[in-house]
């Protein structure tokens, strides 16, 4: 939804999701057809049409200052017919009332519009339903005159045209607001004003630019606050900001807070969480038999909107009371508010994932959104982890022994294609170069028996058939945009196996999502090569790049390249004595806390270990597998103001980054590894795809990735201007000319 002059502009579906929803939330799982097959049975039931039949019918209609616009599914002119279609699987009489009552709604607001456009005193309306299981049609058919569905169109308009009054002037107010802003300091910091003027340009242009700004840069501050000056003259509507962790959306929310600091709250700010976060009442299926918060939640939703926009300022605790006090589910009122919010604060899966919600509502209300993306140097791992699927042996055999007599004929018959295609005689890891359409077919039919059997009985949300379905689904969709993008490969454990597809390259995928946005800010410490992240984030040719200049004096910084110790994995325990020999001088020459990353667990503990032996005197903490938030907490607690220890820790772990200890809370980083991506069968896989594609394989597998890792963690020592500190680089390796031209330009470094 958006405002056009003194117009308000909504598409039918919004208007009637907002008008006519009444009644249960219902969440419950019940298989129904992809995006694809809708898709996909839209074209088969208009093709079934005859030749004057007039397809995807653009609509609009005025009431008062609302502007409401839609696309009809159909018209039969020669019938005076107008239909909707609608896709289902198996008994549409299983469709909750209240989500049959909506579809009525929008088709007699097309059917409303279609006879003021084309002077029809009446018309008859077709809802119809289409069974992709069984490839059938059920047509719902209501005769109804012009004037009666002029009259409902009025009514649904008049209920929603007070909201869009209210909204037009939160509008006004918030471009007023935002046209006056003013900088929250007294002054930008060294490169924060260059780093402003780039993203403000960015947004005048609409183009996508890419940030590098060192540590401490005040990145946050400086790129929400040149795009939300941007937002009232280029007539963006929304703003996301984008972060792969949670104390990133912390910043943003801190950053806001600063913004409007001394005047009333104006922005609408969200964070969206997740629904295991959000849930009030974990455990309980999100429909009306189980949970009180599902059981008329659409009837108290109004209420609980306007109590929520009342708060401006959204964060998850208060998203949570507010949906408390309401008895409205809160992750799902936090979905709705969506559409009411200037900026929202989330993780990248909310616009970059294969379902990502922030992404389908800006093409479908249209909106034009600005991108903040925090830490965009994570968006690459993230992104080949949203694109790529698995298909687990042991899922799959949980769900044949609970799948009933009819559906395990269908999983057996998968079964014996899946081992067909790793062989006896397959290795631990093997790469084929296509998947095979049989098993394809197979997955495809035990899928649609799955979701069949489900279909007719409730689901619950750990039921093994379940499990393995949402695999397969996801895997079937991963199939069907199969390319040079991707892997596929099979990995044997024992008798068990799991077959992959493997995104090597989320650019493919990435730069529709990009294109959705009317701007797009990347920005993190380590951004380097532009041309690795241009290239496998999939940004457009045009993207612009800036190196922001460091806030940092080169004194504050003392960086020493140990190049007497190799840390390779051959050497490494050759390299455990002089390690702790050099760590435990450093500390003693000037006591404080340091942090020491290195490249694994099992090099963490044999150092540490070692340490604790010949340096008894020395405190140290370190890091262990799978640590819980609780312990991570008391790990960062130890290194207090003036203190002194050691943190051992893993390069690229949640010590390395996203941390902030500054003054003496660190004073010191050693950092023994150049972070190079373990060198087994996948990896060196992936190294070939990138050759073949780029001509860069090492660099982009490796090198690239490595010391944007090191550089990251070397960022905890300094972050303000009064920090001084050291970091140590262990590796003789970080001699190499191709390692050196790679790290930070304002560093001063040392080689012995």
């Amino acid at each position: 939804m958006y405002s056009m002059g003194a117009d308000y502009s909504v598409s039918v579906r919004s208007l009637c999701e907002f008008t006519a929803k009444r009644g249960d939330l219902c969440i419950r799982f019940t298989p129904g057809p992809s995006a694809q097959q809708g898709i996909a049975a839209h074209h088969r039931v208009g093709a079934r049409r005859g030749s004057d039949y007039e397809r995807e019918v653009s609509l609009r209609g005025r009431y008062e200052a609302l502007l409401v616009r839609g696309r009809a599914d159909g018209y039969d002119p020669g019938r005076n017919l107008l239909e909707e279609y609608k896709t289902c699987r198996g008994d549409f009489a299983r469709m909750p009332a209240n989500q049959r009552g909506l579809h009525w709604a929008q088709l007699k607001i097309y059917g409303a519009m279609l006879c003021a456009e084309r002077g029809l005193t009446a018309i008859e309306l077709g809802l119809v339903y289409f069974d992709i299981q069984s490839d059938t049609e059920t047509s719902l058919r209501e005769q109804c005159s012009a004037d009666e569905l002029q009259r409902e169109f009025e009514e649904h308009c008049a209920r929603f045209l007070a909201w869009a009054r209210r909204e037009l002037a939160h509008r006004e107010a918030r471009d007023r607001f935002l046209l006056a802003l003013r900088f929250p300091h007294a002054s930008l910091r060294t490169g924060q004003r260059q780093m402003a003027e780039a993203v403000y340009r960015a947004a005048t242009d609409g183009r996508t630019l890419m940030i590098q700004a060192p540590t401490g840069t005040g990145k946050t501050l400086g790129t929400l606050f040149p795009l939300l000056k941007a937002v009232p003259r280029q007539k963006l509507d929304k703003v996301f900001f984008l972060v792969p962790k949670t104390s990133g959306r912390e910043l943003a929310f801190r950053a806001l807070e600063q913004l409007e600091a001394g005047a009333a709250p104006t922005l609408r700010v969200l964070e969206l969480v997740a629904k295991e976060t959000a849930c009030l009442h974990p455990g309980l299926a999100c429909e009306a038999e189980s949970c009180p918060l599902a059981r008329g939640f659409y009837d108290r939703l109004p209420a609980a909107r306007l109590a929520a926009l009342d708060a401006a300022r959204l964060d998850r605790d208060t998203v949570r009371r507010i949906a408390g006090a309401q008895q409205v589910c809160p992750y799902y009122l936090g979905q709705e508010l969506i559409r009411w919010c200037d900026v929202i604060v989330g993780d990248y899966n909310y616009f970059f994932d294969t379902s990502a919600i922030l992404h389908a509502l800006t093409l479908e209300s249209p909106w034009r959104v600005g991108l903040l993306i925090d830490e965009a140097h994570n968006l690459l791992a993230r992104a080949r982890d949203m694109y790529t699927a698995r298909l687990e042996a042991p899922v799959l055999s949980a769900a044949l022994r609970a799948a009933p007599a009819a559906v395990q004929r269908r999983l057996a018959d998968l079964r014996e294609a899946w081992r067909a295609i790793h062989g006896p005689q397959a290795g631990e890891y093997t790469v084929h170069p296509a998947i095979p359409p049989g098993f394809l077919g197979l997955l495809e039919r035990a899928t649609a028996a799955l979701a069949d059997a489900m279909a007719e009985g409730l689901a619950p949300l750990d039921d093994a058939r379940l499990q393995f379905y949402f695999q397969a689904l996801h895997f079937s969709r991963r199939a069907d945009e199969f390319g040079a993008h991707s892997l596929f490969d099979v990995t044997r454990s024992g008798a068990d196996s799991t077959l992959c597809i493997r995104c090597v390259n989320p650019g493919d995928f990435l730069k529709e999502r990009f294109a959705a946005g009317a701007t797009a800010v990347l920005f993190s410490a380590t951004f380097a090569p532009a041309t690795f992240y241009r290239t496998l984030l999939g940004l457009p040719e045009n993207a612009a790049w800036i190196n922001v200049a460091s806030p940092f004096d080169r004194d504050q910084l003392e960086v020493r390249i140990e190049s007497r110790i190799s840390t390779r994995f051959h050497d490494r325990g050759r390299s455990l004595r002089p390690i702790v020999e050099l760590i435990a001088r450093q500390y003693r020459s000037r006591p404080g806390n340091y942090l020491a990353f290195f490249s694994s667990f099992a090099y963490l503990d044999s150092v540490s270990g070692l340490f604790r032996e010949r340096a008894p005197d020395i405190p140290f903490w370190a890091q262990t597998r799978g640590m819980p938030p609780g312990d991570r907490d008391v790990f960062l607690a130890r290194f207090k103001d003036r203190g002194c220890g050691i943190g051992f820790a893993v390069l690229g772990g949640a010590f390395a980054g996203g941390i902030d200890l500054p003054g003496d809370r660190l004073i010191g980083a050693f950092i023994a590894t150049l972070g190079l991506p373990q060198v087994n069968q996948i990896n060196r896989e992936i190294e070939r795809r990138m050759q073949t594609l780029f001509g860069s394989g090492y660099e982009f597998t490796y090198l690239f990735p490595g010391l944007q890792k090191v550089i990251q963690a070397a960022g905890r020592v300094i972050r303000t201007p009064s920090d001084r500190g050291t970091v140590i680089l262990i590796d003789d390796r970080y001699r190499g000319a191709r390692v050196r031209q790679l790290l930070p330009g304002w560093w001063r470094v040392q080689c012995r």
